[in-house]
């Protein structure tokens, strides 16, 4: 603003003194407007000539400058500059979340459970509290603190007192029974039918079906039992006939298959035992 006064100041100083050198001198007048229009050309020309060698010296020396510093350094210290841009950045950011992000969430939160509790009826979960029963053990260690021969001094207490039992007289909850353990049956491995001492034993079952399995004469009997068991046939309700002739075949732990009269490939039928 200063400055455009001062021009029009100037400027209308130059047409006062133009006007007032007509009036008197307009020879010397146009003589002074034509060296001034000469200087200002002459200028005009100097500066368009000066200004860009000026400038591309400028840039040159910029450059110069610029490449005679090492990239390693400029990139190290590009890093250092943004890395601590990222770390102020990190630090305003965990600021603003914990100072107002997270009371803006947690206020909201609690409205919102607020204004549900109210809408359902639960307005009791709003408040703190109260355990229940802590007024009778309170009144419980007051009368065992005064002592057995002392007298309640309210009728709580007289209540608590009566209902409180002795120690011999409180029942003890018996202990639950552990199951007995299941009896696994586990079968000895079945021989190869070309091995020596080796029989081979077919189960008719009540439902049809007919089992084969290798054992060796040298079993114990019992196995049978428990093959018949695995096969879903207890030995509580079922036992073993032989097929031809038909005759109950009696079961030892102590006696062996072949000593049971089975020394050749053999057909067992599974009978229901007849209770009488």
């Amino acid at each position: 603003m200063t400055g455009t006064k001062g021009q029009i100041t100037c400027c209308m100083l130059l047409l006062l003194f133009i006007w007032m050198g007509t009036a008197s001198q307009p020879r010397e007048v146009f003589l002074w407007m034509a060296k001034f229009a000469l200087f200002t050309c002459l200028l005009t020309l100097l500066i368009s000539v000066l200004t860009p060698w000026i400038s591309s010296f400028r840039q040159s020396r910029e450059e110069h400058v610029e490449f005679s510093v090492p990239e390693e350094e400029k990139d190290k210290h590009q890093k250092l500059v943004r890395r601590d841009q990222q770390e102020q950045l990190s630090q305003k950011a965990s600021y603003y979340i914990e100072n107002f992000m997270k009371p803006r969430e947690e206020l909201k939160l609690k409205r919102k459970m607020e204004h549900y509790y109210k809408m359902t009826g639960q307005s009791w979960k709003l408040t703190e509290g109260q355990r229940l029963g802590a007024d009778e053990e309170d009144d419980a260690m007051n009368i065992d603190s005064d002592g057995d021969g002392s007298i309640a001094k309210t009728p709580n207490q007289e209540a608590l007192r009566k209902r409180k039992l002795p120690e011999h007289v409180k029942m003890h909850i018996p202990k639950p029974e552990q199951p007995k353990p299941k009896k696994v049956i586990t079968l000895p491995e079945e021989p190869n039918e070309l091995e020596e001492g080796v029989v081979t034993v077919a189960l008719r079952c009540p439902s049809g079906r007919v089992f084969k399995r290798r054992f060796y004469k040298i079993c114990s009997s019992h196995v049978l039992l428990d093959w018949m068991t695995k096969l879903g046939y207890h030995s509580v309700l079922y036992t073993l006939y032989s097929s031809s002739p038909r005759c109950h075949i009696e079961l030892n732990t102590e006696l062996s298959i072949e000593s049971i009269g089975i020394v050749k490939d053999t057909l067992l039928n599974v009978e229901q035992i007849h209770q009488p």
